[in-house]
């Protein structure tokens, strides 16, 4: 296989690296200043086991990219990013390619299969961040990520298989799925924190926000009906794989990077705005979540600080209207 990683920030960034590690053919999809960084130094991976620099082929669009019958798309954009990556890639990609979906959340992969009948599901479970441009730290050594792989809407078949064992022989931990969506709504659940440990000041009311989050989630997700594996079922498959490399400051998740680097949005429409969107179409109240949502979106797009609004504030105003954030500037 060949493989156009569309997205070579944190998690694109450490499987494409991974990737072109082991020797397979790379062409890394980037913008801004990080796609200046990697064209003019290489793609620099800090690593568990040493600072690896990629040389890979590096563009800003689809179009440029040297398309054949065994190329695979891993497409590990944001989730509000997904869109325009998908027009890009439906504008130039070959009707047949293989769209492997890297993203958090559940609704990459019903916009995929709408242009791309190949279309495939990652389980994301990658420690990594991505604050400065033309380098990615993987967290986790000497096992940098978990990624199980399926069709969809289910099942697997030769590019599952393909998939897996090239991941496999470039240090990642990979099985195939028959139901790989099951797995990401429990990713889905888990990912419900994201927007909390990004916005708030951490202690004990973040953690019941967290708790009341959760809950929401896992009673969203039964009324629509769909399937999840259980908790214990996550856990037993995490087991001890990912370990924490020692050398780290231990930072926040993907909407924290977000915010920290001051992109002016996030994902959290795609994770707890994705249990408020499934709350409205089953009649189950989100009130949680939903006001995750107004402080992550707020905080983003005013340019605040992470970590600095008060979760008591969203603990006391619930259920009696939406709450007001005051965000502190950087």
């Amino acid at each position: 296989m060949e493989y156009v990683v569309y997205g070579a920030g944190a998690v694109g960034g450490v499987i494409g690296g991974r990737l072109a590690l082991s020797g397979a053919k790379v062409t890394l999809v980037a913008r801004g200043a990080h796609l200046a960084a990697i064209r003019e130094h290489g793609l620099v991976l800090d690593a568990g086991d040493g600072r690896h620099t990629i040389e890979a082929a590096a563009t800003d669009t689809a179009a440029e990219v040297e398309w054949t019958d065994d190329t695979v798309v891993v497409l590990a954009v944001k989730s509000h990013q997904a869109g325009a990556a998908l027009d890009d890639l439906r504008r130039h990609a070959p009707a047949g390619t293989a769209v492997v979906c890297a993203t958090n959340g559940i609704a990459t992969e019903v916009a995929a299969l709408r242009l791309f009948a190949r279309t495939y599901a990652i389980c994301v479970m990658l420690p990594a961040s991505h604050l400065e441009p033309g380098v990615v730290v993987s967290a986790c050594h000497p096992t940098p990520a978990i990624l199980d792989i399926g069709r969809i809407p289910g099942g697997t078949d030769d590019t599952t298989a393909a998939v897996s064992a090239d991941l496999r022989a470039s240090g990642i931990e990979s099985e195939e799925r028959d139901d790989i969506l099951a797995w990401k709504r429990r990713k889905l659940l888990l990912n419900l924190g994201n927007g909390i440990d990004a916005s708030f000041t951490q202690g004990p009311e973040a953690d019941a926000l967290a708790e009341r989050a959760l809950a929401e989630g896992e009673a969203v997700l039964a009324a629509a009906g769909l399937t999840v594996v259980s908790a214990d079922d996550d856990s037993a498959r995490r087991g001890s794989i990912l370990q924490r490399r020692p050398d780290l400051e231990r930072r926040g998740g993907s909407t924290w990077q977000s915010i920290q680097r001051g992109t002016g949005d996030s994902e959290i429409d795609y994770l707890s705005g994705e249990v408020v969107l499934q709350g409205r179409l089953h009649g189950v109240p989100t009130p949680v979540n939903d006001a995750v949502v107004a402080a992550t979106r707020r905080l983003a797009a005013s340019g605040g600080t992470p970590r600095s609004l008060d979760p008591a504030e969203v603990l006391r105003t619930l259920g009696g209207g939406p709450p007001t954030f005051p965000a502190r500037r950087m």
